[in-house]
């Protein structure tokens, strides 16, 4: 159940990363220079609260955490953050071959 759950949700983040490649794509084409969009613009346009109290509790907690591993994963591109976090569930979540040389009981 865990395998699938982890599945499905690395599809549709892999999914959401290729829509925000081609969102950046369009973007870039029309303006003639290459635009990317990065997660923390992609966050606060979705839900500008959630992100500004991330950004509170982050501060107030754990400022080093933050300032080091945090802030620069907010300006990373937003279908890279995506695409490799759902890469990455994917093969957690992937299904392993059985050997054909295991012996069965």
């Amino acid at each position: 159940m865990i395998r699938f759950l982890f599945r499905f949700i690395g599809f549709w983040l892999v999914a959401g990363g290729f829509v925000s490649l081609i969102v950046d794509g369009t973007r870039s084409i029309a303006s003639s220079a290459l635009v990317f969009t990065s997660t923390g613009d992609a966050w606060f346009a979705l839900s500008p609260g959630t992100l500004e109290q991330a950004e509170r509790s982050g501060r107030a907690g754990l400022p080093l955490v933050w300032n080091t591993a945090i802030l620069p994963l907010l300006s990373l591109p937003a279908f890279l953050l995506l695409v490799v976090v759902g890469v990455i569930l994917l093969g957690l979540g992937r299904v392993r071959e059985r050997s054909r040389f295991e012996v069965s009981r």
